[in-house]
């Protein structure tokens, strides 16, 4: 066998950082830690929409053999629904957040991120040769001040999330929208914690907010509150004709089949009739943020609770009593956050009940 040791230094790394990650499978516990957020994967809702005899594979790129009627349909379907002129759709929001952002901005351009993205679009930035700044969490003052820093020069472009994926809170879109339009900025929204659960349909927060004509891009993905899999990028027609000739993601990586995509078709339209599980689960969101606990909480209205436990060991170890207690509850370790900022994520679904959500807040008192 090959010499492994330089792996073994890496992995010896993290044990001692108690941060080394491990697969785990279901164990019948409570779920707060997956994103079904409505219960569709979970009670199985897109099973009863579907049509034996879908293919599972299809063939190639879409740009070879891989291209099929009903994925242009979804794509056009989906852009319908979100208010878009136009959509592409990816493998999964990974695929879509690189996708996108290695290839649209170009060298002499500028990206401005808040600084707690998503890993996926940290990662389509690293692959750009455009420069890119970090502006402070969801600090519009601090975005101004890059924006006005980067006047005069490139294309500029402004990146966020709609929910964040760790925090659970929202970005400031209108303000940041208005800015935008004050620098001559292109807005980017990441909507994959918002699609199914934000808006009375499920539309996400920037049509709830009526910005959908003023953003560049937005990406929803499917793989969360829609219980399958895969993302969409929509824009104008034009920028789905540029992704499909540029966007190497897209390119060079065999098709979703069609079993993939009729789950994707069946999951949008079922999400406008989820009003009483998106009901349901802003009770247990109020619940939970009424209750008395015994550790900082992040503050957010959304799905996504997090109970700041610093230390990697002091956090694993409460996850621990919280698994023993019949409660799957997560730990998420630094280097993933930064250090000090250890935390549970909490993930509230509409199936969960009063009293599991109970259970859970009288084991963090």
């Amino acid at each position: 066998m090959p010499d492994e040791d330089f792996l073994g230094k890496r992995l010896e790394e993290r044990r001692t950082q108690d941060a080394l990650r491990r697969l785990r499978l279901p164990d019948g516990k409570v779920d707060f830690c997956s994103n079904d957020y409505l219960g569709v994967a979970r009670n199985g809702l897109l099973e009863k929409e579907m049509v034996h005899g879908d293919a599972h594979g299809s063939g190639g790129s879409r740009l070879l053999a891989g291209n099929y009627a009903l994925i242009e349909e979804t794509e056009t379907a989906i852009a319908g629904f979100h208010s878009a002129p136009a959509g592409l759709i990816y493998n999964s929001g990974y695929d879509a957040n690189v996708g996108l952002l290695s290839c649209v901005p170009r060298r002499g351009d500028v990206i401005l991120y808040d600084a707690l993205s998503h890993a996926s679009i940290r990662d389509g930035i690293r692959l750009s040769f455009a420069q890119s700044f970090g502006f402070a969490h969801n600090d519009c003052r601090d975005l101004e001040r890059r924006l006005a820093a980067a006047e005069g020069g490139g294309t500029v472009f402004v990146v966020t999330e709609s929910v964040f994926s760790m925090d659970g809170d929202l970005a400031p879109l209108y303000v940041m929208e208005e800015l935008c339009g004050r620098y001559g900025a292109h807005l980017i929204v990441d909507e994959a914690h918002a699609t199914g659960v934000i808006g009375a349909e499920g539309e996400g927060l920037v049509q709830r907010m009526g910005l959908q004509d003023r953003c560049f891009a937005r990406v929803h993905t499917f793989g969360k509150a829609m219980g399958c899999h895969g993302a969409i990028v929509l824009g104008s027609e034009t920028l789905r004709e540029y992704l499909i000739n540029f966007s190497r993601a897209f390119i060079y990586t065999t098709a979703l089949p069609p079993a993939s995509v009729r789950a994707i078709a069946s999951a949008y339209r079922l999400a406008p009739g989820l009003g009483a599980e998106r009901q349901q689960l802003q009770r247990l969101i109020e619940r939970f943020c009424l209750a008395q606990i015994g550790f900082r909480r992040l503050g957010s209205g959304t799905p996504i609770q997090g109970v700041v436990v610093p230390g990697n060991a002091e956090v694993k170890a409460l996850a621990t009593r919280l698994q023993e207690a019949g409660l799957d509850v997560r730990p998420i370790l630094y280097p993933t956050v930064p250090r000090g900022g250890e935390r549970l994520r909490i993930v509230l679904h509409s199936f969960n009940t009063e009293d599991e959500v109970d259970r859970l807040t009288g084991c963090l008192k």
